[in-house]
This record gives C-alpha cells, sequence and structure tokens, in this order.
C-alpha cells in the first residue's frame, strides 16, 4: 500500500509517501520558524496562511503519480484547529479526487512511530516517551494502535518548559534549542533545581515550576557574570534528570528492555547522553527517530496512516479535526 502523509498540526508544513513494500519514497517539509520569530512564539492565524500557501507547492516537489496512491492519511488532532484543518481538508479532497481512501492520524501516534521509519528499528513491544512541545507522556506501546499511557505531564509539557524558561532568559524563538546551547557554557555545580514530581510514586510529570524556579533564581542573581548559562544548565538538567527517573521506572514496572524516545526535545544532545548512560546501565536498547523526523513531519504522518489503512481502518465520511485528542481515546 502507498500512503501520501499530510502534516499541519502546527507551525511545520510535511508532506511524505510511503510504501508498505518499499518503504519512504520521498518526503519534503517547509518550517515557520521564520515567520514566528519576530512575534517570539507560534501565531495560529498566521500558522494556518502560511500551511495554506506551502501545501500544494511541497506536494509538487514529491513528483508522483496520483493513480499510484492508495490512501491518504492526514494530522486530525492534537494541534492548532486551524493549522489542523488545512491538512485535513486538502487530504480529504485529494481522497476523494483519488477515489481512495482517507484517514486522520494521532499527531502523537506519528511521533511514537517515527522509528519505523528507520532500517533498524524496534521490535515490539516497548516504552516510548513522547517529549516534545505540546506533550511529555510515558506510553506502552504493544503494536501500532495498541497503547497504554503510563503518565504524562499535569501541566506544562518539557518543550514548553525549555521555550518559556528561554524565553524569560531573553533568547529568541524557537526557545529550547536556544537554551540547550547556552547551556553547555553553564556551570553544572552553580545551582541545582528540584526534580519535580521524582519523591513520590508513579509516573507523571510537572515542568511548570521549575519556570517559577528558574526566574525567581534570576532574579536573585541577575548581576552574577554569566548567570543566563548557569540558569540554562541548572534547567536542563533538572528536566533531563526527571525525564531519566520515570524511563527507569516505566522500564522496571513495564520489565520491557526497549525504550523509544520521540518528538522534537527527543533531538537534545544532552538527553541522549544520559539516555545512552541510563541504557548501558540497566542493559535496554534505546531508539530514536533520525534528526530531522524528531521535529514535526510528514513521513510519521504517513507512515502511521499506512498502519491504520493496512488493518482496514477508513475514515469517517464527515471530516473532523481534534484540537484536543488524548492518545488513549484516539488510537488505544
Amino acid at each position: 500500500m502507498r500512503v501520501l502523509g499530510i502534516e499541519t498540526s502546527c507551525d511545520e508544513t510535511g508532506v511524505a509517501i510511503y510504501d508498505s513494500e518499499q518503504g519512504l519514497l520521498g518526503h519534503a517539509l517547509h518550517s515557520q520558524v521564520a515567520l514566528h520569530a519576530e512575534h517570539g512564539g507560534v501565531v495560529p492565524e498566521l500558522a494556518s496562511r502560511d500551511h495554506v500557501r506551502k501545501l500544494v507547492p511541497l506536494l509538487h516537489t514529491l513528483d508522483f503519480d496520483p493513480s499510484s496512491i492508495d490512501g491518504v492519511a492526514y494530522t486530525a488532532g492534537p494541534g492548532l484547529v486551524g493549522a489542523l484543518l488545512v491538512g485535513a481538508s486538502m487530504g480529504r479532497a485529494l481522497a476523494w479526487s483519488w477515489g481512495v481512501p482517507a484517514i486522520g492520524v494521532h499527531h502523537m501516534e506519528g511521533h511514537l512511530l517515527a522509528p519505523m521509519l528507520e532500517e533498524s528499528r524496534p521490535d515490539f513491544p516497548f516504552v516510548a516517551l513522547l517529549v516534545s512541545g505540546g506533550h511529555t507522556q510515558l506510553v506502552q506501546v504493544g503494536a501500532p494502535g495498541h497503547y497504554r499511557l503510563l503518565g504524562e505531564s499535569v501541566d506544562d509539557a518539557a518543550g514548553e518548559a525549555f521555550d518559556k524558561t528561554a524565553k524569560l532568559l531573553g533568547l529568541g524563538y524557537p526557545g529550547g534549542p536556544a537554551l540547550a546551547r547556552l547551556a553547555e557554557r553553564g556551570d553544572p555545580q552553580r545551582f541545582r533545581f528540584p526534580r519535580p514530581m521524582t519523591n513520590r510514586p508513579g509516573l507523571d510529570f510537572s515542568f511548570s515550576g521549575l519556570k517559577t524556579f528558574a526566574l525567581n533564581t534570576f532574579q536573585a542573581h541577575r548581576e552574577e557574570p554569566n548567570i543566563e548559562a548557569h540558569i540554562a544548565r541548572a534547567f536542563q538538567d533538572a528536566v533531563i534528570d526527571t525525564l531519566i527517573i520515570k524511563c527507569r521506572r516505566a522500564l522496571k514496572e513495564t520489565g520491557l528492555s526497549r525504550l523509544v524516545v520521540a518528538g522534537g526535545v527527543s533531538a537534545n544532545r544532552m538527553l541522549r547522553s544520559r539516555l545512552r548512560e541510563m541504557a548501558d546501565e540497566l542493559g535496554v536498547e534505546v531508539w530514536y527517530p533520525r534528526p530531522e523526523f524528531c521535529t514535526d513531519n510528514g513521513a510519521m504522518i504517513a507512515y502511521a496512516g499506512c498502519q491504520r489503512l493496512l488493518a482496514g481502518e477508513r475514515g469517517a465520511v464527515e471530516m473532523e479535526v481534534k484540537p484536543r485528542w488524548p492518545l488513549a481515546d484516539g488510537v488505544g
């Protein structure tokens, strides 16, 4: 089965074609970082309009024969409602005109399955850490479509906390990568921030309080040389330690020996280094998507949609997008 995938959940326009026999045949991505940078964050209306402008030209770059397409997958949620509607409208229109089925895909299921795009891929079952700007979740994955939510953030996601802390430190947009770069110049011994919710049982996360802790620390030491870098390092260490502690617990509780880490924050070099150390200590395997598939992209949607269509699923007649869509409700 050959599937066209469309991703327009937030600030990246992605398209791809995935073939169940031949693998990924092509993909293209347009980032809106430059568009939103002057505003210090994503402006939903601007994001939607840019998806409208860029989606058709991106599709043309794939240079494919429409008659070869067996299905269309698009991101149906969660995300910005206007942005989701652009991709859903295009996906359903193309599927209708080509006479093929269409299916809406959960954005986080796409991230969760992104490592399956690689030649070397994890076997099922595994534990997945989904860590991005909008979500931080631990999920037990039995097979495509068979997921059990183990824990999630009760407030800010890790990526969101990175961006907000970067903003209070005066860093540009996108803030997460900028904070990670600044942290490399910080002294790891200067400050120690709390590791939230690690002193109690469970696998949920909370990162909102770390922003306040960072702000208070900055205000108390703002005259200190290199203070921004020291705070960035302490903040990043706290987030990463928390993620590592919770991953250890999830692997122990499930008895599994494979961990998949996906989402934009999974590209963080310090996180990957610490996960390697944990993997060596516990004797487990850790898997990631390639860097270009850590952030939002059409390839992961094409793959996830292909698995759904192969299983016989089809989208409803009416078009529906879900700005808020718990993973367990949509695909479990």
